[in-house]
């Protein structure tokens, strides 16, 4: 910025504007001596022709001085102004605003006053000659002369205010001994934004007219420029905000399962998620810019029916599952909920689309199916795939073993497809009849099924649940005899027993097989191959646990392979 102790023009034109004074002066002088010394008395007119010239080039360098510092003053006012106006950083700015307020004026001190949350006055910038911030215990000023300057929205200036008739009682000027103080308001189109204080606790007389005319134009530039800087603060804090929100927004657009797509009105894609690319198996750059129902048609034409109901209606679209066949997935199944996409204003904009993988989930449901088929429901809702572990540990459990008979002679004589469907159909109602009791099947093996009850849920009337299920299938086949031609009419052979056996997972980590081992299975086994066909058997021990509920018959003895002694066995006859 341009100052006096910089233009070495102007210090020469004074120089020689003060050295003519001077040599005129002398010559006065001279020419005074001479004529005294000669007894001439020099003639008045000549005299007082040289005295006004010294007069008029005295007045005229001091013209020449305040027309210099009101000349670079305005330059220095000029220089501020583009300076502070130039730049947007509010720090910056309100540095830049005091550190010339001094320069300008040759205050010691200089202040900015801005009003806080609550609308009261608080100091915000203060800087001191050395340009250098002021510490708040160093915030001595007169409250007195800021209130006067927000209530009357006018310059104060005071060249002693210790001295001062209008602030000659306040505590804060006498207290702080101030001396010159120049106050001015900041004001943007009419409204007073701040103040601005400066002073000098040492010199008095330092502020004049001029300083409070220079200073309040000052502050009409600075006003303006504090207002911009502080407009383009809240600005850049709000799109610091709304760019971070933006940031999480994406964030949570990406890290989501669900695919997610949007278009406008023209029902063009504008927004895909990671997700959806995924989903679809389709590059996210051949997704954006296309049209909607280009995309749809990949999934099911129908859909963009959907799409054209949403927009219409102003209606929704949950829960839409679809099975198809995508390029570069294969078959597929898919949910998806269609919505309107709305502004802020309920202005319909376009459709957004979610999309929910249901593949994997549908694989799983149709799994535990088949698996139900097998176990029963509880069985599978008891065990925690998470805490399976190879071993077993012993159970009281009933064992019921069941055998198609005559199936051998009935498979020589039927081809394979056939006999493969009548089997199923014998041992779907075997296994129905079991499942129906809360058993636990344990296998097939080719025409021969395994189940046992009491295991892994606890069943006090495990061994009538047994007895149930044996009477069930003959129910079935009975059934079974009715619906089918009479060359497939077969019957089973039931064996029930109950004792102690060892229950768990058998087999290797990559092939589990949930089984239970013991003589007590064996002697289950051992019963069905000596009972004949239709005929259901069960062990003494067991028959003691149903006698009340079941109509038993007793039976000879069986020698089982493997025991010393006959078993004691008894034909279920029915429910009591």
């Amino acid at each position: 910025m341009e100052t006096i102790s910089k233009q070495p023009n102007f210090e020469q034109q004074l120089s020689r504007l003060t050295d003519v004074v001077d040599d005129i002066r002398q010559q006065i002088s001279v020419y005074r001596e001479v004529a005294s010394k000669a007894g001439v008395q020099p003639p008045s007119d000549v005299v007082e022709g040289l005295l006004e010239l010294n007069n008029r080039i005295a007045r005229l360098r001091k013209l020449v001085y305040d027309f210099e510092i009101e000349r670079r003053n305005l330059a220095a006012l000029v220089e501020i102004g583009r300076v502070i106006n130039s730049s947007l950083d509010l720090t910056m700015v309100l540095n830049e605003v005091m550190d010339t307020i001094i320069r300008l004026t040759g205050a010691q001190r200089s202040f900015l006053m801005l009003p806080d949350e609550d609308g009261e006055m608080e100091i915000v910038v203060a800087r001191n000659w050395e340009k250098e911030s002021l510490d708040p215990d160093e915030y001595t000023i007169s409250s007195t002369i800021v209130k006067r300057v927000l209530s009357d929205g006018e310059a104060i200036l005071t060249t002693n205010a210790s001295a001062d008739p209008r602030f000659d009682s306040q505590e804060s000027i006498i207290a702080y001994n101030l001396r010159s103080i120049l106050c001015v308001p900041l004001q943007v189109k009419g409204k007073l934004t701040g103040v601005i204080y400066a002073d000098n606790r040492v010199r008095e007389g330092l502020f004049t007219e001029k300083e409070r005319s220079l200073l309040s134009a000052f502050a009409n530039q600075a006003a303006v420029a504090l207002e911009n800087a502080m407009l383009f603060a809240s600005v850049q804090q709000t799109l610091n905000e709304v760019t971070e929100l933006k940031n999480l927004m994406e964030d949570i657009f990406a890290s989501i399962a669900s695919g997610v797509i949007t278009t406008d009105t023209k029902d063009e894609i504008t927004l895909c998620n990671r997700a959806a690319e995924i989903i679809l198996g389709i590059p996210l750059k051949e997704i954006l810019g296309t049209p909607l129902e280009d995309m749809l048609s990949l999934i099911s034409p129908e859909l963009m029916e959907k799409v054209v109901e949403v927009k219409q209606e102003d209606r929704r679209h949950i829960g839409l599952e679809v099975q198809t066949w995508l390029e570069n997935r294969g078959m597929v199944n898919l949910s998806l909920n269609i919505t309107p996409l709305k502004t802020a204003e309920q202005n319909t904009q376009g459709v957004a689309i979610v999309l929910d993988d249901l593949t994997e989930k549908r694989r799983l449901e149709a799994q535990r199916r088949l698996l139900e088929r097998m176990v029963s429901p509880a069985v599978i809702d008891q065990l925690d795939p998470d805490s399976l572990q190879l071993g077993g540990s012993r159970a009281n459990i009933t064992t019921l073993f069941a055998d198609i008979r005559g199936y051998t002679a009935f498979s020589e004589v039927t081809d394979p497809e056939t006999l493969v469907a009548v089997l199923n159909r014998y041992l779907a109602a075997a296994a129905d009849a079991i499942l129906n009791e809360d058993g636990t099947i344990d296998k097939f093996l080719g025409d021969e099924v395994m189940a046992w009850f009491n295991a892994p849920i606890p069943q006090p009337d495990h061994t009538l649940r047994a007895v149930r299920s044996a009477l069930a299938m003959q129910d079935q086949f009975k059934q079974l005899s009715t619906e089918m031609p009479s060359d497939f009419h077969l019957s089973f052979g039931i064996g029930i027993h109950m004792g102690e056996a060892l229950l768990g997972l058998i087999g290797t980590h990559k092939r589990l097989e949930y089984t239970a081992i013991g003589d007590s299975v064996n002697i289950a086994k051992r019963l069905q191959e000596n009972a004949k066909p239709g005929q259901i058997l069960i062990s003494q021990v067991a028959a003691g646990e149903v006698q009340d509920w079941v109509e038993l018959q007793p039976v000879p003895p069986i020698l089982a392979e493997g025991k010393e002694q006959p078993l004691l066995v008894f034909e279920v006859l029915g429910l009591r």
